[in-house]
């Protein structure tokens, strides 16, 4: 990782735990949240994965429409280190930790990388 590069995933990891700690008091069933990025074809590249302990607590969090304040925090907070993202919605997935265990055995490392 070129130090540019390293430079670049602090802010995004400072950004992001502000993110985590916001959504963790007011999100019920949120677990945690990481991202993913390839620097040389960043800001495009950007993924975001927020997640949720059930499937029901995510589908709860969508049903009333919570993502858009998730996502609009992000976007600020991503802002507020000089990242700045047109259509943020786009970079954000939403997982469980149920779907996880299902479907690769709780192996995140592997899941992520599909």
């Amino acid at each position: 990782m070129r130090k540019t590069d390293k430079k670049l995933d602090n802010q995004l990891r400072v950004a992001l735990t502000d993110v985590c700690e916001i959504a963790l008091k007011e999100s019920n069933g949120f677990q945690w949240l990481t991202h993913i990025v390839n620097y040389s074809n960043f800001p495009e590249s950007l993924k975001v994965v927020c997640v949720f302990d059930t499937n029901a607590n995510l589908n709860s969090f969508m049903a009333q429409n919570r993502n858009h304040r998730l996502s609009t925090l992000i976007q600020k907070k991503l802002y507020d280190v000089a990242i700045n993202i047109n259509n943020i919605a786009d970079h954000i997935s939403y997982d469980t930790e149920e779907e996880c265990i299902k479907n690769d055995n709780g192996k995140w490392a592997v899941r992520l990388s599909e």
